[in-house]
C-alpha cells in the first residue's frame, strides 16, 4: 500500500501509486514505527522542493535516516515542479542550489529586494499557502487567468488547471490531459481560485522557469 506523501496543488498529502520527479519537506511529520503522518502537516515555515536523486544517497521513505536511529525528515512527493511551488513549497538550497538561487533571485527581482533571504520568502510564503494559511483561495477573474505565467495554477469549479503556453493543463497525480483554452476549462460554470501562492506567481512572471513532467493523463 502507498505511503502517505503524495502531495497535491494545494498542499494536501494523499496516499497515491504515482510518486513524481520531486521529493521535499516540512521537516519531521510521521512515525517511523508505522509510516503514518502525525496530525501536523508541517514543522517548519521552510517548505521546499528536492531532487529524488542527490550523490547515491539512498533514505527509507518515512523512516529513521538521521544518525543515532532518529526519524529524519518526511519524505514528500510532487508530480513536477509546478505541483510543489502551487502548494507551497522551494527550492532547496542544500541539494538544488542553483535552483534555489535562481528562485530567491527572481524573488529579489519581483519585489524590488537587493538581497533576498530565504527566510523573507519563507515567511510570505506561508502566509500564502493554502495549506497553511487557513485561508479561502483568492478568487481570479478569467481574463487574469489568461495572464498568468507559465506554471501557476489555479482551481476552475474545485480542480486544478496549470497555466501554460496560454492554456490550461488539467492536473492528476499520473499527469496532465491535454492543453485546452481557457474558454473551454470555464464553459461549465464554477468558481476561479488562484492556487499557487501570489509571491510564487510574482517568482514565476520574474523569469523562473519551472520543471514540468511529461506524461499525459487520461481525460
Amino acid at each position: 500500500m502507498p505511503l502517505q506523501n503524495r502531495v497535491d496543488p494545494y498542499g494536501a498529502i494523499h496516499a497515491v501509486p504515482e510518486r513524481g520527479l520531486f521529493t521535499g519537506n516540512r521537516g519531521i511529520i510521521h512515525n517511523p514505527e508505522t509510516k503514518t503522518l502525525l496530525k501536523k502537516r508541517w514543522a517548519l515555515p521552510a517548505w521546499i522542493i528536492c531532487g529524488c536523486d542527490y550523490q547515491g544517497r539512498k533514505r527509507e521513505p518515512m523512516g529513521r535516516n538521521r544518525p543515532g536511529g532518529k526519524p529524519g525528515w518526511t519524505e514528500l512527493f510532487f508530480l513536477d515542479e509546478p505541483t510543489a511551488l502551487a502548494a507551497g513549497h522551494r527550492p532547496c538550497f542544500f541539494c538544488q542550489r542553483a535552483r534555489a538561487s535562481e528562485f530567491l533571485g527572481c524573488f529579489g527581482k519581483a519585489f524590488g529586494i537587493a538581497e533576498p533571504r530565504a527566510p523573507q520568502l519563507d515567511a510570505r510564503l506561508h502566509k500564502e499557502r493554502f495549506a497553511s494559511a487557513r485561508k479561502p483561495l483568492p478568487p481570479i477573474q478569467g481574463e487574469e487567468i489568461a495572464h498568468l505565467p507559465d506554471g501557476a495554477m489555479v482551481a476552475i469549479g474545485g480542480v486544478p488547471f496549470a497555466a501554460r503556453g496560454g492554456e490550461l493543463l488539467r492536473w492528476s497525480f499520473a499527469g496532465y490531459a491535454k492543453p485546452i483554452t481557457l474558454e473551454t476549462a470555464t464553459k461549465g460554470g464554477g468558481s476561479l481560485a488562484l492556487i499557487t501562492p501570489a509571491t510564487t506567481v510574482a517568482v514565476l512572471a520574474a523569469g523562473f522557469a519551472p520543471i514540468w513532467h511529461s506524461g499525459s493523463a487520461s481525460e
